[in-house]
């Protein structure tokens, strides 16, 4: 496993109590970043902190929703490690399966305010952290939904082609501060997620893609590590697929 130096980083990744959040906490802390756990589920991130293991894990119930609840974290953060160097944004929900026109209303609006509106409250309060510090590192979990537009998923496919501008957007706004900002649009991985879908959408996903298989959160963790890292420092606004050969263009 290629590792990267986090010594005296500090790491923000939302919806790390379990999936691809908690793969890419793990990875991390193991390469020596202090990482604070963002997430609903109480319960489930003091289990990914005995997980991660060591003393540098903070876990903090947030609503990424809610730009209190998101500015109160963002600032405990702070408190507790001195500083925030990296967001990661994997907070997010799939959603039911319907027809756009046969969709619930108050599910599109759940499905957009975490997966898209919820990404933005964290961007909105973390980046004033790091420009103090002229040095950030933000990785937003797309997905190749946003890309390509999945039936019976529209409001999932529309939030995460959301998530793909609004990288877009806040890597121009940041290019001169030190801090990029860059997105990766994964094909299915599976995740307790799957449990919110139907096994007919999870067919669809995976005959869409030519290695025949779903993604590894390891994967997944694996990417968004160099993403992370000092190392990747002339890449801002990108969306980097990792999908099995799904994505193609």
């Amino acid at each position: 496993m290629v590792t990267h130096d986090y010594s005296g980083r500090v790491a923000v990744i939302t919806g790390a109590a379990k999936g691809i959040g908690l793969a890419i906490a793990q990875r991390l802390s193991a390469s020596g970043a202090a990482v604070a756990i963002w997430d609903m589920d109480a319960t489930r991130m003091e289990q990914a902190k005995a997980e991660i293991g060591g003393d540098k894990v903070l876990c903090v119930q947030v609503d990424v929703t809610d730009d209190a609840s998101v500015d109160k974290a963002a600032a405990e953060t702070e408190r507790e490690f001195g500083r925030i160097d990296i967001l990661v944004n994997s907070a997010g929900i799939a959603g039911p399966n319907f027809k756009t026109w046969e969709y619930p209303v108050d599910e599109w609006r759940k499905v957009i305010d975490i997966d898209l509106n919820g990404t933005f409250m964290t961007c909105r309060s973390v980046v004033p952290y790091m420009l103090r510090n002229k040095y950030g590192r933000i990785v937003n979990i797309a997905s190749i939904a946003g890309k390509e537009g999945n039936p019976n998923a529209a409001p999932y496919s529309a939030a995460k082609a959301g998530v793909i501008g609004l990288t877009k957007s806040l890597g121009k706004e940041l290019a001169l501060d030190g801090i990029t900002v860059n997105c990766i649009t994964p094909a299915a991985v599976k995740t307790e997620i799957f449990d919110q879908i139907s096994q007919q959408h999870i067919d669809f996903m995976l005959s869409k893609i030519p290695m025949n298989r779903f993604g590894l959160v390891e994967e997944m963790a694996s990417l968004v590590a160099w993403l992370t890292s000092e190392e990747c420092s002339f890449s801002t606004g990108a969306v980097f697929d990792i999908s099995g050969g799904r994505a193609t263009y």
